[in-house]
Formats: C-alpha cells, structure tokens, sequence
C-alpha cells in the first residue's frame, strides 16, 4: 500500500514508480529527487520507502522542464507553481498566464544575450585581450574606480561595479 495514497484501488492504480516517471517524463530518476526536494513535485511513499507519484506529476515535470528551457530559475518555476489553486497540476490556461507573465524577463534576456553576441564577436575580432579596456568584461575601466588591485579576484562583481560608487579602500 501506497502512504498518503489512500488504500482504494483506483487511487493506488493512479500512482507510477519514480522509474516509471523518470522514463516517460525523460529525465533521470536523481532530478525528480531534486525537484522533489526543492518542493516542485510531490511523492507518497510506500511501507518500503519506495517513492510513488501521481500521474499528474508528470504534467508538472513538462511545466518545470518548459520553464527551464525559457531560462527561468527554479525560485521563478516555484513561484509559479505554488500561485496555482490548491498547488494543482498547470493547466493549458496557466501556462499561457504564466508565459505572458514572464515574457518582460524573457524579453530583456534576448536583448543582454543579442548584446553579448554582438559584443562577444567585436572582442574576439580585435584581439586585444586587454581586461583595462574591454567592451566585454570592464566597460568603461568601471572596475578602476573601486580602487587598486584586480577588483573582481577581491570580490567585486562586474555587477556591484555598475550600481555602486566607489569606497575609499585602505591599504593592507
């Protein structure tokens, strides 16, 4: 008998090993684990230990994977799922909300790869490899204005660089 599966026969038939999932949902048996543990999907477990899952969660292993492939991060797709009535299973509707949803971050994804593209071919054509000048990694020599020394080995992100004013930095 299933655990939290209830003891009726049709609710047991309604449930698939984590094999039988990881095969028809194309993924290996240690991501629905993960998925499992980051609360994206939801298991019974049976008096053995086994992890059984409701066919349902196979919908919900095709909504993860989508998610993924968009380049949404797993606290975006668990946002998502938990806004869902009852953490149902998504639906058709759900996913077309949730898509339009996401289209702002996806849209300004595309535009930073475009420019990485367009920026990344430029960098490799001129062969400078020059970290004080490049387009690429130090736009504008941004990191000399936090102080001496290889400012990103210290800490700083190319990231931190853009949004903050530099600190007086006393020498070791």
């Amino acid at each position: 008998m299933v655990e939290g599966a209830g003891s009726r026969p049709r609710e047991r038939a309604a449930m698939i090993s984590i094999s039988d999932l990881a095969r028809r949902a194309g993924v290996r048996a240690s991501a629905l684990r993960f998925y499992e543990t980051e609360g994206l999907i939801a298991s019974a477990r049976s008096a053995g230990g086994r992890r059984y899952y409701p066919k349902a969660e196979l919908r919900r292993v095709a909504f993860i994977r989508a998610a993924q492939a968009v380049g949404l991060s797993l606290d975006d797709i668990r946002n998502a799922l938990a806004a869902l009535p009852g953490k149902r299973t998504p639906t058709k509707e759900d996913w077309e909300k949730l898509s339009r949803s996401w289209r702002p971050l996806l849209d300004a994804r595309i535009a930073e790869m475009t420019r990485l593209r367009d920026t990344l071919t430029n960098c490799i054509g001129c062969g400078c490899l020059s970290l004080k000048a490049c387009a690429l990694y130090n736009p504008d020599d941004a990191a000399a204005k936090r102080g001496p020394g290889a400012r990103y080995l210290l800490g700083d992100s190319a990231g931190d660089l853009m949004k903050k004013r530099p600190k007086a930095r006393h020498a070791l």
